[in-house]
């Protein structure tokens, strides 16, 4: 009865968030110090994500999703984070314009399978030194509850590392 209590209480919480997502209701994107990073589940992952190469980011995100669905989907039984710096910010950004990748060619529908994951637990931390070594305003963030900034993203991959998570690499 308590998971599906459980279950019941994840699916509610998604399907708000996906409202809230889908109204566009969303604050500036959070800003997150190495306090505020915890193991949260027995299987607790970090996906690093520091590539412009569009296929790799298609496996990550396809990998990321076979991962969720060995353990049924279940935030409380895996938890995975993506720690994205230099190219691999951009798969986070409302539009390319005025960044180094401009004239990139993103599939329209990472936005989607991102916010899918999501679902599911996952959030994206986004390397606040990337920003502003390529003088990219947060601005250009796309607004979402799981997109957020840490101060350095291998600095987080090592303090997650140091606190549990699995390091995975795609591609």
């Amino acid at each position: 009865m308590a998971d599906i209590n459980r279950r019941l209480v994840v699916g509610a919480l998604a399907a708000g968030g996906a409202f809230t997502a889908a109204s566009g209701a969303s604050a500036a994107t959070k800003e997150l110090g190495f306090k505020d990073l915890k193991k949260e589940a027995p299987i607790s992952c970090v996906y690093h994500c520091d590539f412009g190469d569009p296929k790799r980011f298609d496996a990550m995100l396809r990998n990321m999703n076979n991962h969720l669905e060995v353990y049924g989907f279940d935030p409380f039984q895996v938890k995975i984070v993506t720690v994205n710096h230099g190219p691999g910010v951009q798969y986070f950004l409302k539009d390319l314009a005025g960044t180094p990748w401009a004239e990139a060619k993103l599939d329209p529908e990472f936005p989607d399978r991102i916010a899918g994951l999501a679902k599911y637990g996952v959030e994206h931390y986004l390397c606040a030194i990337t920003f502003k070594r390529l003088k990219i305003a947060y601005d250009k963030i796309r607004e979402a509850e799981y997109v957020k900034l840490v101060p350095s993203g291998v600095a987080t991959v090592a303090d997650l590392q140091s606190k549990g998570f699995s390091y995975l690499k795609s591609g």
